[in-house]
């Protein structure tokens, strides 16, 4: 049987191709690539065994290039793997040496901290007291208005206090200027800008006066300064007015000595005296009783002055008169008396019985615009007591029901009563006590001009009965 070489070449080729996988797949040889290319390439025996042989070389130089490079490489990491030997060995010797370091560092700041304990000596108790010290003296800053203007020693003062261990000594001095601070602030007028709460709310910057740690006024009104507050607040009810007019002066001085309210207690005593009701406030808490009081007073007090004030004129016009009896003036009652039985007017033919009946009846004409008003004065001196003592009677029974309905535990339920009963009660003395004075002045000043109409009524008498006795006797011889 003939076979030809093509048929052999593919018969070789392909059983080539299964000898290469059989042995890859058992993982015996490794086949090039370039073998395969050239088996699959081969047209003979031959060309196939020429082009292997090609292909070994050809590998042959690539695996010799490729050892090359891993030499080199190896070498290169041999010369790193000595390089990073040498510098862990550098490394340790210079971590043995800080670790010597160390210690010895170590041993000598405990030799340093027990001679700075030794040293120290009592420095903790009085640290101790240091901060104590300095804690409570952050409280009285607290309360101090100086802290108003310096608001920044508040924090200093609270590290210091709050701190655990010693403080630089800065902070040291700086808790001694501050109470020196304290201390010298307290004794000067200082004039400084400060945020000012208004009573509707609003904030602003007004030119502060503080008068030591005491008091401190702005706008000629008294401020308050709540306890660690960074402002001061204007009440919504200020000190009377004689308080506020003496602030308002002082306010506007520059220089020199004047006078001013201060408050030992730094604004407790200002606020009390502040709260304190007003007269007219007090008299609206007497209620109705206390406005008839007042009524009846002021219309016994108008009438008892315009009579004050008339007699006064009447006796200055019936001692003028009693001065000049020769010209008699009828604006006066002791002229009309003296008028109406002088010259011609004198009776001639009447009795003497009736003279003086006439005489008596022109003094007591006199004698009601003299002795008027003093009646109803004394009146209203009676009714004034009564009056407070009706008020009294008021605020008592209130007092009575509130207690009845809330009990007697708090005091302030019972004092609106009790207010209203003693104020009526004051109101009625009040009232009572300047008109029986006045009553009084009034009784005597028409006492002594009664008194001059009878002094003088009688020597018209008497001079008109001597003149009647003369006549007669003439009149016999």
């Amino acid at each position: 049987m003939s076979i030809r070489i093509k048929d052999l070449c593919a018969v070789t080729t392909f059983a080539s191709k299964i000898s290469a996988a059989f042995l890859i797949a058992f993982g015996c040889v490794s086949i090039p690539a370039q073998a395969q290319d050239a088996a699959a390439g081969a047209k003979t025996l031959d060309d196939l065994l020429l082009q292997v042989k090609k292909a070994d070389q050809k590998d042959a130089a690539l695996n010799k290039e490729r050892e090359a490079r891993f030499a080199a490489s190896r070498d290169q990491q041999a010369s790193l793997l000595g390089e990073a030997k040498r510098a862990k060995e550098a490394l340790e010797a210079e971590s043995a040496a800080l670790q010597r370091q160390f210690e010895v560092n170590d041993k000598e700041i405990a030799d340093l901290m027990a001679s700075r304990d030794a040293s120290a000596g009592n420095l903790g108790e009085l640290f101790g007291v240091m901060r104590q010290s300095a804690g409570d003296f952050a409280s009285a800053a607290r309360n101090s208005m100086l802290t108003v203007q310096f608001p920044e020693r508040i924090a200093q003062l609270d590290r210091l206090a709050q701190t655990k261990t010693m403080p630089p000594i800065e902070d040291l001095q700086g808790f001694w200027f501050e109470m020196q601070r304290e201390m010298t602030e307290g004794g000067k007028v200082a004039r400084f800008n400060a945020s000012v709460t208004q009573p509707s709310g609003e904030r602003t910057k007004k030119n502060v006066l503080r008068v030591g740690p005491f008091v401190a006024i702005s706008d000629g009104k008294f401020l308050s300064y709540e306890t660690g507050s960074d402002s001061f607040s204007v009440p919504p009810k200020q000190p009377p007015g004689h308080f506020l007019s003496t602030a308002k002066s002082f306010e506007s001085q520059e220089t020199g000595y004047h006078p001013m309210i201060l408050d030992p207690s730094r604004g407790v005593l200002i606020g009390l005296y502040s709260q304190r009701p007003e007269v007219m406030e007090r008299i609206h808490v007497g209620g109705w009783v206390a406005y008839l009081i007042l009524l009846v007073g002021a219309i016994g007090a108008g009438l008892a002055i315009y009579q004050f004030f008339y007699l006064t004129i009447v006796t200055a016009k019936v001692n003028k008169q009693l001065s000049n009896l020769n010209q008699l003036d009828k604006g006066n009652p002791v002229g009309r008396v003296l008028a109406s039985f002088k010259g011609s007017a004198m009776p001639k033919d009447e009795d003497a019985e009736v003279v003086e009946l006439r005489i008596s009846e022109a003094v007591l004409k006199e004698l009601p615009a003299i002795q008027r008003i003093q009646p109803f004065v004394k009146l209203v001196v009676a009714a004034g007591p009564l009056l407070g003592l009706v008020g009294t009677v008021i605020g008592m029974i209130e007092t009575f029901q509130s207690i009845t309905e809330s009990g007697s535990g708090d005091p302030k339920l019972m004092a609106a009563g009790i207010g209203k009963a003693m104020i009526a009660t004051v109101l009625g003395l009040g009232i009572a006590i300047p008109l029986l004075f006045i009553n009084s002045a009034l009784a005597s000043r028409s006492k002594r001009l009664v008194q001059i109409l009878d002094q003088q009524s009688t020597g018209l008498l008497a001079e008109t009965l001597e003149a009647r006795q003369g006549g007669a006797g003439a009149a016999h011889a």
